[in-house]
């Protein structure tokens, strides 16, 4: 089995680190170059920094910022928020970022997941996919809608169809985030990654829902994710990424220790 990662998250409005419950109700919570130099002194195998209002607010993700927090990094650095041309990735790339997530525009132009991934390699392209449980009345039936604009916008894609067909474009992972999950720390949606991830080969991000060690357990092994992204239980300090990684090896997860 490939080692897993841990990977906090950065949400980020208004040049502060965010988080929220349902992708509402949005708190501060610190500064994004501060918290960036400690994830990486605590064991962070990567870092993803989302700029959460950029596709709704129809701007670009803040570039200046990407620089400050590139400096105090040396681990993978994935950006994210209103990426929509390859002029604004190889500026971020430019501005120390590893790979970039796209999601939005992924959506509404899903032939830039190809541009990208022929331009940058599909290393590069993180496609993040938003999703809550939804009924539809015509067929009645619940499924896993996607959702854009930051989780205001729904499209009415199935999940499942949307991850292959990424997959297809050339995606290189998929960041899978259960707004019915997100910032509850009640646990990830097992069920909606497990499902994800048995069908495509792409390595799948779990996100949203982390509140006990268990919970990544859990993921890591019943979910069949390649890693798991953090926010709150780092933010509010309930555990240190070596206490996670610790708790996860001594129960068969293989780990990342090199940092």
């Amino acid at each position: 089995m490939l080692a897993k990662r841990i990977i906090p998250c950065l949400d980020v409005k208004e040049g502060k680190v965010v988080k929220g419950v349902h992708f509402e109700n949005i708190k501060n919570v610190g500064d994004p170059v501060e918290l960036a130099r400690r994830y990486e002194e605590e064991g962070a195998d990567e870092l993803v920094f989302l700029d959460i209002a950029a596709s709704y607010e129809q701007r670009e993700v803040t570039v200046q910022m990407v620089e400050k927090i590139a400096t105090v990094l040396t681990i993978p650095f994935t950006v994210g928020g209103g990426i929509g041309s390859t002029e604004q990735v190889a500026n971020l790339l430019r501005a120390g970022a590893d790979k970039v997530s796209i999601n939005t525009q992924a959506v509404l132009k899903p032939e830039l997941i190809s541009e990208l991934a022929e331009m940058f390699g599909s290393q590069c392209v993180v496609v993040a996919i938003d999703v809550k449980r939804t009924w539809d009345r015509i067929n009645r039936r619940s499924y896993w809608e996607v959702f854009i604009n930051g989780g205001r916008t729904p499209t009415g894609k199935d999940v499942l169809s949307w991850a292959q067909q990424v997959e297809k474009l050339g995606a290189g992972e998929i960041l899978l985030t259960s707004m019915d999950a997100d910032g509850t720390q009640a646990g990830y949606d097992i069920s909606l990654i497990r499902k994800v991830a048995e069908r495509v080969r792409l390595p799948i991000i779990a996100s949203g829902g982390a509140g006990k060690l268990e919970h990544l357990l859990a993921v890591l092994r019943e979910g069949k994710a390649d890693a798991a992204l953090v926010a709150s239980i780092f933010h509010y300090r309930y555990f240190s990424i070596g206490e996670v990684k610790d708790f996860l090896q001594k129960r068969g997860i293989p780990m990342r220790w090199e940092n």
